[in-house]
């Protein structure tokens, strides 16, 4: 059997795989591990549960709250809000654990649940793997007073944008902001803490119907954001996904500023200030090369991790550094926050636009993108790329030719029969004939042998 449990919680087509059964299943299982089994203060143990706008969530969230309830468990209900303040509110709340409902950057048919520890930390695989087990176990069925109690907590959002603004260094008036929430979680939230935080503001995808999420507009459709920036003569855009826990921006002439360049440009402010904890930004192996040299050129290090938020969590957690992310917008600020947190990375760059009289278009010249290209090679078998003589003779000779101008990734999926080749270089014409040279070798040698019946 599979299992369940997925790079980020569990998720899948709502009333398809993610059923309302499974939903309570899920909670009550974790009312077990991360509520009874680590709650040892004799009170009883308390979550906060929150989702995203998406009309599933509605029967997801119900079905959660029984199941955690009827297991002895008192729960916050925050309703609507972003992935990171629900995290937040965990720790704020001193909860014991909390489930966040939402399928992020996902049409608006899916949904996930994941969960977060005390503290609103994500969980490691093994607390995974338990919850998974105890679903086969019999649930904690309290009777009379011992059942779990649920309570609407109002001023949850609230909560959140006092905590957002505190974390800025300076007042974003005079800028003019373009908001793209994907009519999403942070469709309340976000306008309010940048008009807050003294800037004009101009919105739009906040309109969440229940099924309009993702749909053409946020960080995955930054075409409406680029438009409405250029229109309106902002200074810069900024685009959140479903749950709000990435953040890309647009520039004042409607240029994408990616992950990347938003990591450069706050790492650079950081270390300016003495506040990057060891000169250190970690960053996965997909993040561009550009990067790591713009970085090295202002006296900041890498750390690279596997693909993948919870790993830069890990990694940052280890090594007690401050500052994580991915090319994709999320970006982790550990003085302040769990998790990815879009909306307080959107704050963070436009109070560096403020701070220094900069344009966004200025501030991500910090670093030069290499042109990258990517080939995803199909009908390969996956588990050889590592072993392959030819193959890695290959990758050799290209890394060679490339030099320090340029890098050789080969990335097989962790579940289908893909390998993923990219490269970098300093111009696109040599990228593009690298990697599809890179993908020809990948097929010619990892092709799967057909085998007949």
């Amino acid at each position: 059997m599979s299992r369940l449990f997925g790079t980020d919680g569990v998720r899948g087509l709502a009333n398809g795989l993610l059923t309302a059964e499974l939903a309570m299943q899920l909670a009550q299982a974790a009312a077990v591990v991360l509520g009874h089994d680590r709650n040892s203060n004799g009170s009883r143990p308390r979550a906060v549960v929150a989702r995203d706008p998406r009309a599933s969530g509605e029967f997801i969230a119900a079905a959660v709250e029984a199941g955690l309830s009827s297991s002895g468990i008192d729960v916050y209900d925050a309703g609507v809000l972003p992935t990171p303040a629900a995290a937040y509110l965990v720790a704020d709340l001193d909860a014991d654990f909390g489930v966040m409902i939402s399928a992020s950057h996902n049409p608006a048919p899916d949904n996930g649940i994941k969960f977060f520890a005390r503290g609103g930390q994500k969980l490691p695989d093994e607390v995974e793997d338990a919850i998974e087990a105890q679903m086969s176990n019999e649930a904690v069925r309290p009777v009379g007073a011992d059942v779990g109690r649920i309570q609407r907590f109002s001023d949850a959002e609230d909560r959140y944008i006092v905590h957002l603004l505190q974390t800025l260094p300076h007042t974003l008036e005079g800028l003019t902001v373009v908001l793209d929430c994907a009519h999403g979680a942070a469709s309340g939230c976000s306008p309010q803490v940048f008009k807050d935080a003294g800037a004009n503001v101009i919105v739009i995808g906040a309109d969440p119907d229940g099924h309009n999420i993702n749909d053409g507009v946020g960080s995955t459709h930054l075409g409406p954001l680029k438009e409405a920036v250029v229109k309106y003569g902002a200074n810069l855009g900024i685009a959140h996904d479903g749950d709000a826990d990435r953040c890309l921006a647009v520039d004042h002439e409607g240029n994408e500023v990616d992950g990347d360049q938003i990591m450069a440009i706050l790492a650079v402010a950081l270390k300016a200030s003495g506040k990057l904890r060891d000169d250190v930004l970690v960053a996965t192996v997909m993040s561009n090369l550009g990067l790591k040299i713009a970085l090295r050129e202002a006296g900041i290090s890498i750390r690279e991790t596997a693909v993948g938020d919870r790993y830069v969590l890990e990694e940052m957690r280890d090594g007690g550094f401050n500052l994580g992310g991915e090319q994709s917008g999320h970006v982790i600020f550990a003085d302040h926050a769990t998790t990815g947190d879009g909306v307080l990375t959107g704050l963070q760059l436009a109070a560096q636009i403020a701070l220094t009289g900069k344009t966004l278009k200025e501030l991500a010249s910090v670093m030069t993108k290499l042109p990258q290209v990517l080939i995803n090679v199909k009908g390969v078998d996956r588990t050889k790329v590592g072993s392959n003589e030819v193959l890695a003779q290959a990758v050799a000779a290209a890394e060679a030719a490339l030099g320090d101008t340029g890098r050789v990734l080969l990335r097989p999926s962790g579940t289908e029969p893909v390998v993923r080749v990219m490269v970098e270089a300093a111009d696109e014409e040599t990228a593009q004939s690298i990697a599809e040279h890179l993908a020809q070798v990948v097929r010619a040698e990892l092709a799967l042998e057909l085998v007949s019946e």
